[in-house]
């Protein structure tokens, strides 16, 4: 299985991980500390050498409740590191919801549009038909983020994130998209309950259902929190590893973390276990 980008054509046949380059003021797990563009791009290169093989940078936060960034801000935070990170020789993702940031971060050559909308907001979807190979993650996201927290799902939520992913990708296939492009994600804490947001992860298969790559954020994320009472987002670096390497054992293709390093080390172990696994079966 591959994801077509506008670069590269990206292998998926073992799992690959998505570093995140917050160039935020407040994001949750960060405190801003890559703000500045220098920062931002040597952080970029710190992740790659500790193991990334894709970087997602984004400028407005998306914690419950963070208000929105103008257009001309996320701009101002975004351009000079993607300017910078497109050199690097790695895919380039960038995480927005609004289709002029998209356009321009696409007129710079990034590979990926990460949109916690799915292409929702006007002329995001236009934009993603008229380009030849972009690649794009869709996200399912109950409400949005200054009201999500308020007014979570209610239900059974693996049908309905399902179904509404299936729904976004017909509409796009209809429209000329190639399904090589598209890469789904569950949105775990997008308007979810720490139940739900575990449901998802169980019931992975269920999802799976659709043929399409899977992405999962579970990076240090408020869940996790609740079920270890670890408070602060920063020290969530074990449950965050933790919950990576389920979801891959789940099936998912790409997990997009805060702590590249340590994720890339249990990867390591998952990949040594099931190396001799198959060594076994082939043996019988």
């Amino acid at each position: 299985m591959f994801w077509q980008t506008s670069r590269f054509r990206i292998d998926l046949s073992r799992p690959l991980i998505m570093g995140i380059v917050n160039v935020t003021p407040d994001s949750f797990s960060d405190g801003g500390r890559h703000v500045d563009a220098r920062a931002a791009l040597l952080h970029c290169e710190r992740l790659l050498k500790e193991g990334a093989h894709i970087l997602d940078i984004g400028g407005e936060s998306t914690r419950p409740g963070s208000p929105p960034v103008s257009l001309e801000q996320e701009l101002a935070r975004v351009l000079p590191v993607l300017r910078g990170a497109v050199t690097l020789g790695v895919p380039l993702s960038i995480d927005t919801y609004k289709p002029e940031v998209m356009r321009l971060a696409l007129d710079l050559g990034v590979d990926i549009l990460n949109d916690i909308w799915a292409l929702r907001q006007d002329g995001a979807e236009d934009l993603v038909v008229q380009h030849p190979s972009c690649g794009v993650c869709l996200m399912h996201m109950h409400r949005e983020p200054q009201t999500m927290h308020t007014t979570p799902m209610q239900g059974d939520v693996v049908p309905q994130v399902r179904d509404f992913l299936e729904g976004v990708t017909r509409k796009l296939r209809a429209r000329g998209v190639a399904p090589d492009r598209i890469v789904l994600d569950a949105g775990i804490g997008f308007g979810k309950t720490v139940e739900q947001n575990f449901a998802l992860l169980a019931r992975q298969d269920e999802l799976r259902e659709l043929a399409y790559p899977w992405l999962a954020g579970w990076s240090r994320k408020s869940s996790l929190g609740s079920v270890t009472g670890v408070e602060l987002a920063a020290e969530r670096v074990v449950p965050s590893v933790a919950a990576a390497l389920l979801a891959v054992e789940h099936g998912v293709a790409i997990v997009r973390v805060h702590d590249v390093k340590e994720t890339v080390q249990a990867l390591q172990v998952w990949n040594a276990m099931r190396a001799q696994k198959n060594k076994d079966i082939n043996e019988q």
